[in-house]
């Protein structure tokens, strides 16, 4: 881990945190999002696969590649609404007018108005646009692109207008369009007993980060519908409260991170991108590393008795990539020497690359020292110091005729 360390650049320093972003963007759409759950097996997924390609498990990674190669057809078509939606979200960073937040003012405006017409029973439905466009998702509506303002919107939803069924959408201080019309929400769970009004609110919630805000005509309640969910509020003058991190800031108060939960992702989306940078970075770099190798006799005869080895063992340099190199241990690397031709009186033997076992998906490059000297005596008894010899026997004289 240290080698690895040691060779980051600037370079990977920016690489790291692009991705970092990449990923923390990813995990809020996640939580945002209903496809959140099936993401969250594909990761996982996906970790199984980084796992078997770190240990060179080559079955399992060629499995998991061909998965994946129909899966991504498979998720297009599924979640083709939430990659659009995603591509939005990247699109609107570059636009001003997308990022402009209401003025405390215009909220004001909308929380008095809608507590008039709470007291009223009167139905409304209130959209108020965010970064993300809405234009795919509204039909109908009548273009208006007056002044928001408290008469106004009380005109609007007034019930002898031919307008007052639909959606007011607002664009920062501006009353874009009414009578506009929203898509439904199928989630049964939420809405319970609601009407449609609720039902358009929580749709378009569902599908993009505008804020709907819904007063119904039967029970004169406020409900808030937001990032997919919908929310009934104790009183009308709670929209207050509710509506407090949608207005602007004063100037030098802006802060990226108003999120509690914003630290936590970014901490996770770092980790994560720095993983991958270690697996696929400098991972699949090509290096070198020398390792001490024990030294091994292999088919030593039996009438000999191996007394010692000089040296014991040697260095060997191993060439591959380093995520290989990380997993090899000294004990995966041994030198092993054939010793059959210590009858012949052979003592000195060179090692070979051959004759190193090493992790594969790595090379041998070099051994130090390249030759070995096996000390070794044969299995004759050496005879007790005054023991008697016996004296060899002269051969009989032959018999004579």
């Amino acid at each position: 881990m240290r080698e690895l360390l040691l060779d980051v650049a600037l370079l990977d320093v920016i690489d790291v945190l692009v991705v970092s972003v990449l990923v923390w963007l990813g995990l809020r759409y996640m939580r945002r999002t209903r496809a959140g759950p099936a993401l969250l097996g594909l990761a996982m997924l996906g970790g199984v696969y980084l796992v078997a390609r770190l240990l060179s498990l080559e079955l399992t990674a060629a499995l998991f590649q061909a998965f994946f190669a129909v899966l991504v057809l498979v998720m297009v078509v599924v979640f083709q609404d939430d990659l659009r939606r995603l591509f939005e979200q990247l699109g609107a960073l570059g636009s001003r007018r997308n990022h402009e937040e209401p003025a405390q003012g215009a909220l004001d405006v909308v929380a008095r108005a809608v507590a008039r017409l709470a007291a009223g029973h009167t139905g409304a439905l209130i959209v108020i646009a965010r970064s993300e466009p809405l234009e795919r998702h509204l039909e109908g509506g009548i273009p208006l692109g007056g002044r928001l303002s408290e008469p106004l919107l009380l005109s609007l939803f007034d019930i002898h207008s031919p307008g007052h069924d639909g959606a007011v959408v607002l664009h920062g201080s501006i009353v874009e369009r009414f009578a506009a019309h929203l898509p439904l929400s199928a989630d049964h769970e939420q809405l319970g007993s609601v009407g449609t009004r609720h039902a358009a609110a929580l749709g378009l919630a569902e599908r993009c980060d505008a804020v709907c805000i819904v007063v119904s005509e039967e029970r004169g309640t406020v409900s808030v519908a937001r990032d997919g969910q919908l929310r009934q509020l104790r009183r009308p003058e709670d929209l207050f409260v509710e509506l407090a991190d949608l207005r602007e800031p004063e100037p030098g108060a802006r802060t990226p991170w108003r999120d509690p939960g914003a630290w936590r992702e970014a901490g996770i989306a770092f980790a994560i991108a720095l993983a991958l940078w270690l697996v696929f970075v400098p991972g699949s770099r090509e290096a070198e590393v020398t390792l001490p190798a024990r030294v091994e006799v292999e088919r030593l005869p039996k009438e000999f008795t191996l007394q010692g080895i000089e040296p014991q063992e040697v260095q060997v340099t191993l060439s591959g990539r380093r995520r290989d190199l990380l997993l090899a241990s000294r004990s995966d690397v041994v030198a092993r020497i054939d010793a059959l031709l210590v009858k012949l009186g052979r003592r000195s033997f060179e090692i070979g690359a051959d004759d190193v076992s090493h992790p594969s998906g790595v090379s041998v490059v070099k051994i130090a020292p390249a030759r070995v000297r096996l000390l070794v005596s044969d299995g004759a008894p050496a005879p007790e110091e005054g023991a008697a010899v016996a004296e060899p026997r002269e051969p009989a004289e032959p018999n004579g005729p």
